[in-house]
């Protein structure tokens, strides 16, 4: 066999995302906390970024009325999509001196245009009780009115910090205080005790009495029912402070398997009292909490941000405009660029000058297409839901990303990353883009489909305003909703009616008999 040298030639396709297409696409799926945080660390890694602090008189156009197949802007021609950006290309500015800013205002989104559519701690021991006053570094005393920054903020105590803050006025004994921390570590999320009082022994080697005395003090502690040891202790606790802790519920509390299977015939039976003390006993536990540490070592829900702002025009129609107070102002510093630039020395300054500035200027066009691209989405969005905005849940309609991304002319990967993680305030209030995305049910009468979300807010309905001796079932459901002219089946309203937390007909039948 002999070996010859050959030459072969492919041909084959690859897709390349130039790193500047890559951030751009980054920060379209970015939420404005997280694009916030970004631009912010851009800020300060990037010496030709500054903050657009320059303050603008905003422009008040006239409503102008449009048809469904139009969009009006303010004066400033609509950008080319994402995927038409030239990110290669030379990235020059223009000077302003109006302004007094060496940059093109057309990199810089404002949130000045609007859009117009149509209808549509083990330490703790070492800290006193009570510490020497703090005093403001102006020099004043308990009279002064200024306040250091770290005065006027509050934060929620951990649960730890604030049990062992008690334990060292309530246990003076240095050995019970040791028992109680020991004890304090081994609560759960919940505020229960867990583990046993013999582990708490064979630690510490102490008398087991001694420990059972020392839980009997820290269930005194504040909240009520912290250190119980099961969910009928934690409820004995709180009604034991409050003086309610007769016989006949402490009976009550011994059958609570009873309350979850909805027996209530046999639970009144058992206590020895009537279907109305039931109640009134049901209406009472209800009221205690089950979780007594709850409300410390929790994460505060922050706000929603709304991205996109809609209101209704006078004489009919929605203005829809981006949140200004949502977007970053960034530019692009050029004096301070032109400065550098004919200071640096060697080759790699200038290199490094170079790259900094191009990467500023491709920053601020990305923040600039993002922002365009979104109010774009939001817009169609709105014309495509409008009779929602207009009439209610109800008249949702049917809605997949390639509706809009066709209409838009787009691609639905882009659509999706637009609509992730961002909202829109509208007169109805405060809804994520991904909201307005509902799968079809077909119509029992030929006709146009319903929303999934329109039917689960009529089945909601329906359940809302049942009899109570004519409970509806998930069939008797399913035939009032084809009925409605809409074809579903059984399970598909169990799944739904599952998902909206609502009981099956027997739980509610067994809830309107109590």
């Amino acid at each position: 066999m002999v070996l010859a040298p050959r030459l072969e030639q492919r041909q084959s396709q690859a897709l390349v995302m130039t790193p500047q297409l890559q951030q751009a696409i980054k920060l379209l799926q970015f939420s404005n906390i997280d694009l916030a945080s970004y631009v912010e660390q851009e800020l300060q890694e990037n010496p030709m970024l500054e903050r657009d602090e320059l303050v603008r008189d905003e422009i008040n156009d006239e409503p102008v009325d449009v048809h469904d197949d139009e969009l009006v802007s303010d004066e400033e021609p609509e950008p080319a999509a994402l995927e038409d950006m030239d990110f290669e290309g030379p990235q020059e500015a223009i000077l302003d001196p109006n302004l007094g800013y060496d940059t093109d205002y057309d990199n810089l989104y404002t949130g000045n245009e609007k859009i117009q559519s149509d209808p549509i701690d083990d330490g703790a021991w070492n800290e006193p009780a009570f510490a020497e006053p703090v005093y403001s570094n102006g020099g004043g005393g308990f009279d002064t009115s200024e306040a250091d920054l770290e005065q006027t903020l509050s934060e929620t105590p951990s649960l730890r910090d604030h049990l062992l803050e008690q334990l060292a006025m309530e246990l003076p004994r240095a050995e019970e205080r040791m028992i109680g921390v020991l004890l304090i570590d081994r609560l759960d999320e919940a505020g229960y005790l867990t583990g046993d009082p013999e582990t708490v022994v064979g630690v510490l080697g102490c008398e087991l009495s001694d420990v059972e005395r020392v839980i009997k003090r820290l269930q005194t502690f504040d909240p009520t029912g912290i250190f119980a040891r099961n969910l009928k202790e934690c409820l004995a606790l709180q009604l034991s402070e409050k003086g309610r802790l007769d016989p006949c519920i402490a009976t009550f509390l011994d059958h609570l398997e009873l309350v979850a299977k909805r027996e209530f015939k046999k639970l009144a039976a058992i206590c020895q009292c009537d279907a109305e003390d039931v109640t009134d006993m049901i209406a009472e536990i209800q009221a205690l909490n089950p979780k007594p540490a709850a409300y410390f070592d929790v994460d505060v829900a922050q706000p929603v941000t709304p991205d996109v702002l809609m209101r209704a025009q006078p004489g009919g129609g929605w203005i829809i405009e981006l949140n200004s107070a949502s977007l970053p102002r960034v530019l692009v510093n050029n004096q301070y660029y032109s400065q550098i630039r004919n200071q640096a020395r060697s080759r790699d300054d200038r290199q490094y000058i170079t790259e900094q500035f191009q990467s500023a200027n491709w920053l601020v066009k990305a923040l600039h297409q993002r922002a365009t691209t979104i109010l774009k989405v939001a817009t169609e969005l709105v014309r495509q839901q409008g009779m929602f905005f207009s009439h209610g849940i109800q008249h949702l309609k049917p809605l997949v990303l390639r509706d809009i991304a066709d209409a838009i002319e787009m691609h639905e990967s882009t659509v999706s990353r637009v609509t992730s993680n961002k909202y829109v305030a509208t007169p109805r209030g405060i809804f994520e883009l991904k909201y307005f995305f509902t799968p079809a049910i077909a119509s029992s009468e030929g006709g146009d489909a319903h929303s999934a979300e329109a039917v689960r807010h009529r089945i909601k309905t329906l359940i809302g305003a049942e009899d109570s001796k004519k409970i509806l079932s998930d069939d008797k459901l399913a035939v009032l909703l084809k009925a409605g002219g809409v074809d579903i089946a059984r399970r598909t309203v169990a799944k739904y009616r599952e998902a909206m937390r609502i009981p099956s007909s027997v739980q509610r039948r067994r809830d309107k008999i109590r």
